[in-house]
């Protein structure tokens, strides 16, 4: 596909093409009833071809997800880790039975390639934005991991870069498409709760915001790990195995700035952004406190409280959520099943129980407005603004005191301290 976002749809161009050729075609032509969509595969001008940037744990997942699609033809991967580049290729040529998928060390190359219409970043937090925004100019849609943004300023203007591009971003929040939460949040917004008080999110690990400095060692051939590539836009630091193998991150930990953001952000990127579901998907709160007792209470504009509560929470498994209104609320969990203040506030209504948080729903909302050309459930505006109140928050944390936000401006009033912490200087040449 091409840079421009008003491309020709490649089912309309197939079609055009064909009428300007046939009269060159004498003889009869026969063609697979594979290549025409028959006996149940999908016609090459339905397909969608991705790539993927980054697949290793959580990306085999996603990976998995996306080759149950009948329309995606997985064409390439890339990875710093030579091990994941040959163990996902593997899994992919088996899948498509061939041997056409390829591998890359630098994205860049994967991205430079006109067949490709998506791809799925799944790296570390650290590369999420930058190759997602590096992907929206090479004329790319993109499924990305979260958290998506390592800052207030990078949120910004991921969601400026997809809205200038034309591009379809969809973050990795799957709790978007799944039923109990989609219920749990239509009766918070559409106002089934009375005025809306409080809502809640649960951010495992909230205080857990640096990670120690691990010691040097010796660092292995490019080929085999690619630290510098692996590093991209964070700061330098010697390379130590454990930071290759997700460190600290089952604490909540990692240093905010560099590969990750902390409790708040590695859940607040699903249970804040529930919460701003919640909300209306309205701008983030304009007041943050410190946290005090377990709680780290902010404020929004029109006097709703985003409570971020560590522990003692409802027993309804992780990532759970709790939104109150005046009249009434409604609790969920990653059990599939919600609690209700009265069962009134079913009306009837038969909500699906789907446990475990699958990815497979969110994945085929971002394939359909691909298609489509839509807005799909987790895009860049609604996932921004989720990320700068975790953002705020982790700020309000690390300077132990009351932050205030102006979301007109994007920046805190009246506080030099808490500017300084929107943004960070970036490597070269990852600036974008």
């Amino acid at each position: 596909m091409s840079n421009n976002s008003k491309q020709v749809p490649r089912r309309r161009f197939l079609k055009t093409a064909a009428v300007a050729t046939g009269a060159a075609i004498s003889a009869p032509t026969i063609i697979p009833s594979s290549a025409l969509g028959f006996d149940g595969a999908v016609a090459p001008s339905e397909r969608i071809v991705v790539g993927g940037i980054g697949i290793g744990r959580r990306g085999g997942y996603d990976l998995g997800c996306f080759l149950q699609q009948p329309d995606v033809q997985f064409v390439a991967v890339c990875d710093v880790k030579q091990k994941r580049r040959r163990e996902v290729k593997q899994i992919v040529d088996k899948h498509h039975g061939t041997q056409k998928c390829d591998t890359y060390r630098d994205f860049r190359e994967l991205l430079d390639r006109d067949d490709i219409d998506a791809v799925l970043i799944a790296t570390g937090p650290n590369w999420h934005a930058t190759a997602a925004m590096m992907a929206a100019k090479a004329g790319k849609d993109m499924y990305c991991e979260k958290p998506v943004t390592k800052n207030i300023s990078q949120s910004l203007i991921l969601a400026d870069t997809m809205r200038r591009t034309g591009r379809v971003f969809q973050a990795g929040t799957q709790r978007r498409n799944l039923p109990h939460f989609a219920f749990a949040c239509e009766l918070a917004r559409t106002g089934k709760l009375g005025k809306l008080k409080k809502v809640y999110a649960h951010p495992a690990g909230m205080k857990s915001i640096m990670s120690e400095w691990l010691p040097s060692e010796p660092q292995p051939d490019p080929e085999v790990v690619d630290w510098n590539m692996y590093l991209g836009p964070a700061a330098w630091r010697p390379f130590n195995k454990k930071l290759l193998d997700g460190f600290n991150f089952e604490k909540g930990g990692g240093f905010v700035g560099a590969f990750k953001g902390g409790g708040v952000l590695e859940w607040g990127s699903h249970c804040v952004d529930l919460c701003q579901w919640a909300v209306d998907d309205c701008l983030p709160p304009i007041e943050y406190h410190p946290p005090k007792d377990g709680e780290l209470v902010a404020r929004y504009e029109n006097g709703t409280e985003l409570i971020f509560r560590e522990r003692g929470w409802i027993p309804l498994g992780s990532c759970p959520v709790r939104f109150e209104g005046e009249t009434g609320w409604v609790e969920a969990g990653d059990s599939g099943k919600m609690v209700l203040s009265s069962p009134a506030l079913l009306a009837g209504r038969d909500v699906a129980e789907i446990g475990g948080y699958p990815a497979t729903f969110h994945v085929r909302d971002f394939l359909d407005c691909v298609k489509t050309r839509r807005q799909p459930k987790g895009n860049a505006v609604a996932a921004c603004n989720a990320h700068i109140a975790c953002h705020a928050a982790n700020i309000a944390i690390h300077l132990d005191r009351t932050v205030n936000y102006d979301n007109e401006k994007h920046e805190f009033i009246d506080d030099a301290a808490a500017n300084r912490m929107r943004s960070e200087a970036l490597r070269e040449p990852w600036r974008v």
